[in-house]
């Protein structure tokens, strides 16, 4: 099947391939160059590409990703997650109202970003247990504020990048939240936890969900997808830009739990105990970015276990100290202390059969937590 080229477009491919003009081409010289060539053969396909957006078909020619469709690409999981192109970033799931947040810096041009200052909402921690680690993370990463910020595929992206915390996460109560700074499309973008057998650079070339393929991870995608093992179930909506992602991974009861917006979605994984975890996040996403704005540890004592007990008992209380007739000092110590624990919305009530699908009504993790803790202090 013959390809017919425009005047102009055959200029914009000369232009490309960095060869003289058509004035100053003879069909001898022409002839030089088969058709046939890698080159010649990709920029036809780019033209064909063309014609078939022109005629209704996907206009973009490229991937969500910003890079040409590999044969390596994983297909979309569209029978569990909403039918939605990937190629456009979730909006509407923002933790605040910020103007920047709540509409998508996305121009029609190919992954032109509009830069606009970062919102800051939510982001009150000054101490941190962990950042990102600089020595252990994909080729396609950089790292910003004081290594909490993580930007992948600054250019263009051709396959998945990934990057863990600079510290083990041993025995105790872990928790932290990963903010998405960006607007969040393509094949994935995930939070989640791995062990140290988890190669975060296996897949730079091949657009994956990384996090959640083998037994030594598991990651929450945006699309709302659960994995591990390389199965995917639903757990969750979307999350998009402005979208705060909680993780509390407890060692002592061998849970995982993950929040959106200071809100609890569920339990992940249980039977965790005895063993050793990094905080992950990968993207394939060109010019995505995610930034650590918590990470908090204590020890699982009975300090605690009371104040986890109190947040349960007062959910709804923004500041669960100050309803609290308690001691100033002792108000105090326990918020450098716990306030990470105090602040988080655990919910006890039972979910709804409407919500087993995995919305963020509900509201197991809060139950499954308790019933966890009652058994194991039973057993102290």
């Amino acid at each position: 099947m013959s390809l017919k080229v425009l005047p102009t477009q055959r200029t914009l491919i000369l232009t490309a391939l960095k060869l003289p003009s058509p004035a100053y081409l003879s069909g001898a010289s022409m002839a030089r160059r088969p058709r046939s060539s890698r080159a010649w053969h990709f920029v036809l396909s780019g033209v064909r590409r063309e014609a078939d957006g022109r005629a209704g078909a996907r206009g973009w020619g490229y991937d969500s990703d910003g890079q040409h469709s590999d044969s390596d690409s994983e297909p979309e999981f569209s029978s569990l997650s909403p039918s939605i192109p990937s190629a456009i970033p979730v909006t509407g799931e923002s933790y605040c109202n910020c103007e920047n947040q709540s509409e998508a810096p996305y121009c029609s041009s190919l992954h032109a970003l509009h830069r606009v200052r970062d919102c800051l909402c939510g982001e009150e921690d000054e101490y941190f247990d962990w950042v990102w680690d600089d020595l252990n993370k994909s080729t396609a990463t950089l790292l910003t504020c004081d290594n909490r910020k993580v930007n992948f595929h600054m250019e263009y992206s051709c396959g998945t990048a990934a990057i863990r915390g600079n510290k083990e996460l041993a025995d105790g109560q872990h928790f932290w939240e990963i903010k998405m700074t960006s607007p969040v499309y393509g094949t994935d973008m995930m939070v989640g936890i791995g062990t140290s057998d988890v190669n975060l650079d296996k897949y730079r070339h091949t657009f994956c969900s990384l996090l959640g393929k083998d037994e030594d991870s598991w990651g929450l995608s945006y699309t709302g997808l659960l994995h591990h093992k390389g199965d995917k179930t639903n757990f969750s909506s979307r999350f998009g830009q402005g979208s705060i992602i909680g993780v509390h991974l407890d060692t002592w009861h061998g849970t995982l739990t993950f929040f959106k917006n200071r809100k609890c979605i569920g339990v992940a994984a249980t039977k965790l105990q005895n063993k050793k975890f990094y905080p992950m996040v990968c993207s394939t996403a060109a010019k995505s970015s995610m930034k650590v704005i918590r990470s908090c540890a204590s020890r699982t004592s009975l300090q605690y276990l009371c104040c986890f007990r109190l947040r349960q008992l007062l959910p709804h209380c923004v500041d669960t100290l100050e309803v609290l007739p308690l001691p100033p000092g002792l108000k105090q110590v326990l918020h450098n202390k716990l306030g990470w624990v105090l602040s988080m919305n655990y919910s006890t009530s039972k979910p709804s059969s409407s919500s087993s699908s995995g919305s963020d009504s509900d509201s197991s993790c809060g139950s499954d937590a308790e019933a966890c803790q009652r058994k194991r202090c039973r057993r102290t």
